[in-house]
């Protein structure tokens, strides 16, 4: 069973920085993309940034560009996100996800919050 474990959100000041952690099991994903998606309350799910396999390439959400970087360790099967200059409309639970997205690879998510 594939799982991927999101973790390090929490509550933060406007300004201020967190790093995402998501943790996957059950198989590797070496050559897959990864990505990172949030959603926040009465909002669709939207897509914020994409790691190739084996970090060739790396996209970003226009909201999210210079402010956050992903980045992934394949030797721990692992995806980060590493979240700066964080704002209030940063607020959503975020998920990660291959990319595609595949609807049973979906995780709890981890809760952001952003304070004005």
């Amino acid at each position: 069973q594939v799982l991927l474990v999101e973790s390090g959100g929490g509550l933060v000041q406007a300004g201020g920085s967190l790093r995402l952690s998501c943790a996957a099991s059950g198989r590797t994903f070496t050559t897959d993309t990864m990505g990172w998606f949030r959603q926040a309350p009465g909002k669709e799910r939207e897509f914020v940034a994409r790691i190739s396999g084996f970090s060739i390439s790396t996209v970003y959400a226009d909201a999210v560009k210079g402010r956050f970087t992903i980045s992934r360790d394949n030797a721990k099967n692992t995806v980060y996100l590493q979240m700066n200059s964080l704002q209030p409309e940063d607020t959503a639970v975020y998920y990660c996800n291959t990319y595609p997205v595949r609807s049973d690879y979906w995780g709890q998510g981890t809760q952001v919050t952003v304070s004005s």
